[in-house]
């Protein structure tokens, strides 16, 4: 049987949707595709290959998880090579930059199935949100098989076996929906650490962000199913979560049971097994001193936050819809270190924002070299199609652009440095997560609060915790050593 092409359609659901039922729905189409699978391994004589490959945040991690557990449980072998039978590229469309990597990535993919016509080729994520990116992926990439948005990912094994038995592009994204359906196969990149999914979509319109127009609304899934979850993950071993959302102070809305963040956690303390919690990301606005406290007291909670402050400029701040003053995010942080003076705080930093000024940038230093962030992301402002900041005419042309971000870089990893330095010599538990990129002989860890160490260690090693000296400063990590 052969499916018509969809066409894209924006869609907004209405009615609400039953999980289970739904899930029940998708394990058959996951049966029905291991069946097609199977007929195709048999036509080429050996197992085919998938290759999830990630644009984007922690959510976008764990949506790919999802995906590989849902391509092994059909029958694929998972694999890092694009030279794949089946190549996925979930996709992130917060800086235009991420949009250009995938256009030439698919490039290259396309001189791949010029040679080998069965390969397949899916993208999903936020990029795909975006109405003009389908319609270029149809008039320039049409040979791309699938294309999926971000609401409709536990669809996902519908339409790979839509994809299989078809002979024409797949197009199904939605425009917005209330659907949370998390009960899937997950093929985790870690056994031993996991991200949790707790809400979905944002609220608060900065100007400069695509997010509420790609991830939707706010949705808080239910505690009961979260709970579930992480028990579930305890008992496979897994000892450190992530709680993940676009902003996780707002998690409780909609809810009935008037359940909130700190709520939550405070639940998810009481899972066995679990050692370690996260979560991110946090916004200023939304951050309560009952979070503080919270954490203050934790010994599960891990002493790292990343806080976006995206400038230090009120005046900016304003123009980015931010919802906080410089002063009231120095209020903040104030009392974050008076209550929790070891806590490692992280940001996000946006330079060349339509507006801004040297003068500007100047105060976004001052700020950063008043906090002392233990780390900093910095970027260049890219403006998204469709977002209020894309019409703001600039003040600063490039080189301007580039010399206020080369400054602010410098102050960033000045700050960093001093702050990470008040760790030398200590003993610190790390959680060691892996070989070291560069020396085999040696381990990669990470300590409560995030900061990397690299020490002389095997793969036996990887899952466990152990105590470490920490030895040299490199600036944004440490070489240590285990006791």
């Amino acid at each position: 049987m052969k499916w018509k092409d969809v066409d894209y359609t924006p869609y907004t659901s209405t009615n609400p949707l039953d999980s289970g039922e739904e899930s029940l729905r998708q394990e058959d189409f996951i049966q029905k595709t291991s069946v097609v699978v199977r007929e195709l391994s048999e036509k080429l004589g050996r197992v085919p290959t998938a290759c999830v490959v990630t644009f984007g945040c922690q959510m976008n991690a764990r949506d790919s998880e999802k995906l590989c557990g849902i391509l092994s449980r059909v029958g694929y072998m998972l694999t890092e090579e694009e030279e794949a039978d089946l190549v996925v590229y979930n996709t992130c469309t917060v800086r235009d930059n991420a949009n250009q990597r995938v256009y030439g990535r698919l490039g290259h993919l396309n001189a791949m199935k010029k040679v080998l016509p069965s390969k397949k080729i899916a993208l999903c994520g936020c990029m795909v949100q975006e109405v003009s990116v389908i319609e270029k992926i149809r008039k320039s990439y049409s040979f791309v098989d699938l294309i999926f948005g971000t609401h409709n990912i536990y669809k996902f094994p519908e339409l790979l076996y839509m994809m299989l038995t078809s002979d024409k592009m797949i197009v199904d994204v939605w425009k917005d929906t209330n659907a949370i359906v998390e009960d899937l196969p997950v093929e985790r990149k870690y056994p031993f650490k996991s991200g949790v999914n707790i809400m979905f979509g944002c609220d608060k319109f900065c100007t400069y962000c695509i997010v509420p127009y790609v991830r939707g609304r706010e949705r808080s899934r239910d505690p009961r199913e979260i709970l579930r979850e992480v028990e579930s993950l305890a008992a496979d071993g897994v000892s450190e979560v992530m709680l993940l959302g676009q902003n996780v102070d707002s998690y409780g809305k909609g809810l009935s049971d008037g359940i909130s963040f700190p709520g939550l956690l405070r639940e998810v303390e009481k899972v066995d097994g679990i050692r370690r919690i996260r979560f991110m990301t946090s916004h200023p606005r939304d951050l309560s001193d009952e979070l503080i406290g919270l954490m203050a007291g934790s010994k599960k909670i891990c002493p790292h936050l990343h806080l976006p402050v995206q400038s230090g400029s009120s005046r900016i701040l304003k123009a980015m819809n931010r919802g906080y003053t410089r002063e009231s995010y120095m209020e903040l942080v104030g009392r974050l270190r008076a209550t929790m003076p070891e806590l490692a705080l992280t940001t996000d930093i946006i330079v060349g924002f339509p507006g801004e000024t040297m003068e500007d940038i100047e105060e976004t230093i001052s700020l950063v070299k008043e906090v002392e962030y233990d780390n900093a992301f910095t970027f260049i402002y890219s403006p998204r199609t469709g977002t209020p900041a894309a019409d703001m005419p600039r003040s600063m042309n490039d080189e301007e652009i580039k010399e206020g971000f080369d400054k602010l870089l410098k102050a960033v990893q000045e700050t960093a440095k001093k702050r990470v330095a008040r760790y030398a010599g200590r003993c610190e538990e790390a959680l060691i997560e892996s070989l070291n990129d560069h020396d085999e002989a040696m381990v990669t860890g990470r300590l409560g609060n995030n900061l990397l160490v690299h020490l002389k260690g095997g793969s036996e090693l990887i899952g466990s915790y152990v105590n470490v000296k920490l030895l040299e400063n490199k600036g944004f990590y440490y070489i240590g050593e285990m006791l």
